[in-house]
Parts: C-alpha cells; sequence; structure tokens
C-alpha cells in the first residue's frame, strides 16, 4: 500500500460532523498543546502520532510531537481535565503497554491525570489501517451507546470487509471517499 495515500485524504473529510481544531507538522507542538487545553475546553483529544513505549525508566518512552517529545513521566504535567476531557484517543503504537517499572503506559497515566476515558493501542499500527479504522470509529461513536461498543462494531465492520482503504477510495459506513489518483 502506498504511504502516501494518507496524505490524499482530506482531514476535512474524515472529521466531517466534528467540531474542532486539527493540528498538523509545525503546529503540533507541546507549547501549543498545552496552549489549546488550556485556553478551551476539548470533549474529545486526538493526538495521531508517533510514540514509542520503551521497557524501563518512564522517560525512556514518548508520544512525538513536532518540536520535542513528551515523555511518558511527563503526562500527568498536561492539563487533561480542567475541564475533564471525556475522550483522549492515542492511536500511535503501543501507547496501552506498560511494563514492571511503568505498569500503566501512555493510556494509564492520562486516566489518572484526570481524563475520563482514553483509547489506546496494545501493539506496532499501521498508518493506513489506523486511519480506516479511527474514520469509522469516529462516524459510529456519534451515534454509540458506549465508546468500547463502538470500537468492537468497528473492528468486526473491519474483519468483515466493510470498512477498507484502496488506491482508489476510502469506503466506510458514510459511504466513500474518492483518493486523488496521484
Amino acid at each position: 500500500m502506498n504511504r502516501n495515500l494518507i496524505k490524499n485524504i482530506s482531514a476535512k473529510n474524515i472529521s466531517r460532523g466534528w467540531p474542532g481544531k486539527l493540528f498538523l507538522n509545525q503546529d503540533f507542538t507541546l507549547k501549543n498543546l498545552k496552549n489549546q487545553l488550556y485556553s478551551q475546553y476539548f470533549n474529545i483529544i486526538h493526538l495521531a502520532n508517533h510514540a514509542e513505549f520503551k521497557p524501563g525508566k518512564p522517560e525512556n518512552s514518548y508520544i512525538q510531537l513536532w518540536d520535542t517529545q513528551l515523555h511518558l513521566d511527563e503526562i500527568q504535567e498536561i492539563n487533561w481535565n480542567n475541564p475533564t476531557a471525556k475522550l483522549l484517543v492515542l492511536s500511535a503504537c503501543k501507547t496501552a503497554v506498560g511494563d514492571r517499572d511503568v505498569e500503566l503506559g501512555f493510556a494509564g497515566l492520562a486516566l489518572q491525570a484526570g481524563v475520563q476515558s482514553v483509547l489506546a493501542s496494545l501493539w506496532y499500527v499501521n498508518d493506513i489501517g489506523t486511519l480506516v479504522l479511527m474514520s469509522e470509529f469516529y462516524e459510529k461513536l456519534k451515534t454509540a451507546a458506549t465508546k468500547a461498543e463502538t470500537i468492537r462494531k468497528t473492528q468486526i465492520k473491519m474483519i468483515q470487509g466493510d470498512v477498507y482503504l484502496t488506491r482508489e477510495k476510502l469506503k466506510f459506513s458514510r459511504g466513500e471517499i474518492p483518493l486523488p489518483q496521484s
């Protein structure tokens, strides 16, 4: 699968129906994240970036931002709960993983810091597969009874082949988003 597919899909198409702000590349800094969380309330915070969980000391593990790394031991310094974010999505690799030194991992520490619920990954994830999964998840979340049921149903739809991405289109519940040939 061509990794350039991600660049061809407009974030506006994916987030249709969800209010919010999008911060990409040089706008996705630790300072900007902290400022945004301090100055306004977000129901859902989604960090779609690279992360690395490394066993041992908390400062070994990080979430990559544009300008720096947010280390595991810094998660609780973020103002996630003023007021409390209802959902933090960490769609990067191994963000739910912990070890005997850091049992909770990124997701657990975010919960301790005040986030109501966290969606995170236990394994390495593929960018394109995650894009498809999250597109369907957010579409279903609008009318879902619970977040857990939403992710379960989304995973089943992917397994059954009802949600997928090809070179020509992204197909999910809302329909299809055609992709440019480039």
